[in-house]
């Protein structure tokens, strides 16, 4: 967007068809914690091995580091409606695979590993695709409120998805429910039919001549990207932030709430899980109603990075439940700026020729690199304690970020 355009509160939802894309997203994100509440809680009480649990997260986020710029490359190439199609159909499938064998009882470790597997890939091919699809509906001019109201939709359904899923499996039992969760991704499916997508064909012009090579797309885009200051800083910091931080914390969050006074299941517990989310969703709303502390910036976006740090810094440290809350708050809502000002940067930089492969080098770096922040939150958290761990963590975050800013030459803001 120009400098001299004035922003308009939620102005990506006058384009047609962009709140169904935000629609389907929510529910697409929705369901995907829907099976991970009804499949995880199943395996657990199955095979009660942590094991399974360690690999969940591998296979989570694991595809997205080796795959993310191989998927962005097939969008460079390939219709983005498709290749989400192929996503949405893998969650899908995941689903009834997990009902097949629930119904049956003849879920092993090695098919619970199968569906863990596939679901990943599932995942890769749906949101790096989607942030492909993101630009081809909205465009340039629009784009920095798409995307906020995109990020704010993700955590929307990171929010209200373990507690539907908790509904559905007590009202529902996890057999019946695991399958309803597979006709929750039919809406994204049918709606991917015929969606709209104007600032396509121009994009595709550019590109429709560029082969898919493997890895060495990954290094040919690296080498495009240092060619862009901007572009290649964001994605570092996004980078950065994932693989010394992530969201580890919440998978240390029963170590947590008992130093924060023997915390149990229930409202106060759960408050403590939502209140990073909250605190996103209340960012990208105040954000977008034009309530903002600087323009889309390298420079603004790092700022709030530091400050996401220093709130999980202090979270960490604090023995006090109302001051945890609001630190987490504090953190949900740097977290959402600064990733939102990233890929808002990284999308607006990135040249259309190779825009799906930039997306996909971008989703490598902010997903597939949180498969290594349990090492720093996790692992060496059990040896000098959790708060140690993740107050660390954030300090050698935001040096890393100190490092980055010094890196940034490129002084231009881009202003929205």
């Amino acid at each position: 967007m120009s400098q001299g355009t004035k922003h308009q509160a939620f102005e990506a939802l006058k384009i047609p068809s962009f709140p169904i894309f935000v629609a389907t997203f929510v529910l697409t994100m929705m369901a995907d914690n829907v099976e991970h509440v009804i499949s995880y809680w199943v395996a657990f009480e199955k095979f009660k091995s942590p094991t399974l649990g360690g690999f969940a997260v591998i296979s989570h986020w694991l595809p997205f580091l080796l795959f993310s710029v191989g998927v962005g490359a097939l969008n460079d190439r390939f219709d983005s409606r498709r290749l989400i199609q192929i996503g949405g159909s893998l969650f899908a499938l995941v689903s009834l695979g997990w009902g097949y064998f629930f119904i049956t009882d003849t879920l092993t470790i090695p098919w619970a590993m199968t569906l863990l597997v596939l679901h990943g890939f599932a995942g890769v091919f749906w949101m790096t695709s989607s942030q492909v699809l993101l630009y081809d509906i909205v465009g340039v001019e629009k784009l920095a409120s798409a995307v906020r109201l995109n990020a704010t939709a993700r955590y929307f359904g990171v929010l209200v998805g373990p507690g539907v899923g908790s509904l559905i499996m007590s009202t529902l039992g996890p057999n019946k429910g695991i399958l309803l969760n597979a006709a929750l991704y039919l809406p994204l499916l049918i709606w991917l039919i015929k969606a709209p997508q104007p600032h396509r064909g121009k994009r595709l012009e550019q590109s429709a001549a560029r082969r898919v090579s493997g890895l060495s797309d990954i290094w040919q885009t690296i080498l495009t990207v240092k060619k862009i200051p901007t572009l290649g800083v964001m994605i570092l910091l996004s980078g950065a932030a994932s693989f010394f931080v992530g969201n580890s914390y919440q998978a240390q969050m029963p170590g947590f709430a008992t130093d924060l006074g023997n915390i149990e299941p229930g409202m106060a517990y759960s408050m403590l899980l939502a209140a990073d989310a909250a605190g996103a969703l209340f960012a990208g709303i105040t954000l977008e109603a034009g309530f903002r502390f600087a323009r889309v910036s390298p420079s603004a976006s790092m700022g709030f990075a530091i400050a996401w740090a220093v709130a999980l810094g202090l979270f960490a440290m604090v023995h006090n439940y109302p001051l945890a809350l609001l630190c987490l708050f504090a953190a949900g809502y740097c977290e959402l700026s600064f990733s939102s000002m990233n890929q808002t940067i990284v999308q607006m930089k990135a040249p259309d020729a190779i825009r799906g492969k930039v997306l996909g080098l971008f989703g490598m770096s902010s997903a597939g690199l949180r498969l290594f922040s349990g090492i720093f939150v996790g692992l060496i958290g059990s040896k000098i304690g959790i708060h140690f761990s993740l107050f660390g963590a954030a300090v050698v975050f935001i040096l890393a970020v100190m490092g980055l800013m010094y890196l940034n030459r490129e002084r231009s803001e881009v202003a929205v």
